[in-house]
């Protein structure tokens, strides 16, 4: 039945299969995972990098040869730290040692945990966590470095809110919601940014703008939040900060419930808009990027997150189903996020266009949600200016009629020149030619102040009358 679903789906939607079919044939990978020439061992962590990662795990492996198997397993460390986190059946007093110790665990040879509840998706990693432990003692010293560094503080920060009790109940301040996403996301991308760095694939000037790091990780965080937010409710969890959604319904409950719709669509403009504040600056980290297999990583989860945002914004399918971008859409994406930073900020153009679209001017925050979107368009314009096709065609219109009217003037100008020389020269050959045949002209000049009358009567006097 399901198949027959997606047949008659893609027959009424020709462009989905269209973007599908061009991403399965005519994506080529810079770099390609040769599975044949690694040990055992590693080929496991990418067994198990493929069941714990849907998004991620594609992009990773077509990661250059320096980077690949360094980013798999700081990836797969933190996924084992996040499936203790996660796992509400393990006890808070076994979970909080646990998540501030998980680094040593990566230096003991053999080390694995079973304890995770049955139902616990990602419990096979850390059962055979062993294996993720061997490969990453084979790693450059300097990367193991940042990877145990960024497992330190994230494994802190999550034994700090497992033992929170007010965190368990939900998120209440927005510098909370802040912090959280902090130690889930920002550590990550900090993390990430340092082995590009150091593997010289990213510009070093990003270790002195940590806030463009951070952004990266808080705006994938929180979109993944705000989509999710009708599986975390039925979960019982609850990362939308109340100073948020207080400010549009008494109990957490009522959002979900269909009588407060319009309130509830008002308050998802409000996270949205918290997190468009990020989108400028995850456009200015990837122009960091100095590698084509790192800038494809990076800009594939950031376009997929502007086009989420674009999907659940006024949205009210997200109170009641886990919602998210079609398989088309997002081969259409990846398509375009593995090109460069002028395709991609136009991938950022066109949906923070659609946003605004939908922005209804009975929304609180309808303003602010027009200046953040405003702000994006605006930051792209100082990376790739744009031009106006009809505004350069009637400047080029102007100019043609300016230089068409100079050119009539001279032209005149020109013609009238060259009448009067010709004038000028047929005067005075006809001149010359006379004076040749014996004009006088010192006899012509003489007769000014004598007229023609008197002349002619003095020549008759000197005539004889018999002559007659």
């Amino acid at each position: 039945m399901g198949g027959l679903k997606e047949v008659l789906y893609y027959m009424f939607h020709p462009n989905q299969l269209r973007a599908i079919i061009q991403w399965k044939v005519w994506h080529e990978p810079v770099y390609q995972r040769d599975p044949s020439k690694e040990a055992p061992t590693l080929q496991s962590c990418f067994k198990f990098l493929n069941m714990t990662s849907r998004s991620f795990a594609a992009v990773i492996q077509e990661l250059n040869h320096d980077m690949l198997v360094p980013v798999a397993l700081f990836y797969l460390a933190l996924r084992g730290l996040d499936t203790i986190e996660d796992d509400m059946t393990i006890p808070v007093s076994v979970k909080e040692p646990m998540l501030r110790d998980f680094y040593k665990y990566m230096k003991v040879d053999g080390w694995t945990f079973d304890g995770n509840g049955p139902d616990e998706k990602d419990r096979e990693l850390l059962v055979h966590f062993d294996e993720v432990i061997t490969e990453m003692k084979k790693i450059k010293p300097h990367y193991y470095d940042i990877i145990e560094d960024i497992t330190i503080k994230m494994g802190n920060g999550m034994a700090d809110y497992a033992i929170n009790a007010q965190f368990l109940a939900g998120v209440v301040t927005v510098a909370e919601y802040e912090k959280y996403c902090h130690y889930v996301a920002g550590l990550v991308g900090d993390g990430l940014t340092r082995l590009f760095v150091a593997g010289g694939h990213a510009n070093p000037a990003l270790l002195d703008r940590p806030e463009l790091t951070e952004s990266m990780g808080q705006f994938l965080q929180k979109v993944n939040i705000i989509r999710d937010v009708h599986e975390d409710f039925e979960d019982n969890r609850r990362f939308w900060p109340q100073d948020i959604w207080s400010k549009y319904v008494d109990k957490w409950e009522d959002l979900f419930d269909p009588k407060n719709r319009t309130q509830a669509l008002h308050c998802t403009s409000e996270m949205v808009l918290n997190a468009l504040k990020h989108a400028d600056e995850c456009l200015l980290y990837m122009a960091g990027i100095k590698e084509q297999s790192v800038f494809n990583f990076i800009a594939i989860p950031q376009t997929m997150a502007i086009a989420t945002l674009d999907l659940v914004f006024q949205n009210p399918k997200i109170f009641s189903s886990h919602i998210k971008i079609t398989k088309g859409d997002a081969c259409h994406l990846m398509m375009q996020s593995t090109q460069n930073l002028r395709i991609v900020c136009e991938v950022f153009r066109k949906y923070a266009r659609r946003i605004a679209q939908k922005n209804d001017p009975r929304d609180p925050n309808y303003l602010e949600i027009s200046m953040a979107l405003g702000k994006i368009e605006q930051f792209i314009e100082t990376l790739f200016p744009s031009q106006n096709v009809k505004h350069v065609k009637a400047l080029h219109a102007e100019k043609v009629n300016d230089s068409a009217s100079s050119g009539e003037f001279w032209e005149s100008l020109m013609l009238v020149a060259a009448v009067l020389f010709f004038l000028l020269l047929v005067s005075a050959l006809m001149l010359g030619a006379a004076w040749a045949m014996g004009a006088r002209w010192d006899t012509i000049l003489s007769t000014g102040s004598t007229s023609s009358v008197e002349e002619a009567a003095k020549i008759t006097a000197k005539i004889a009358h018999g002559e007659l």
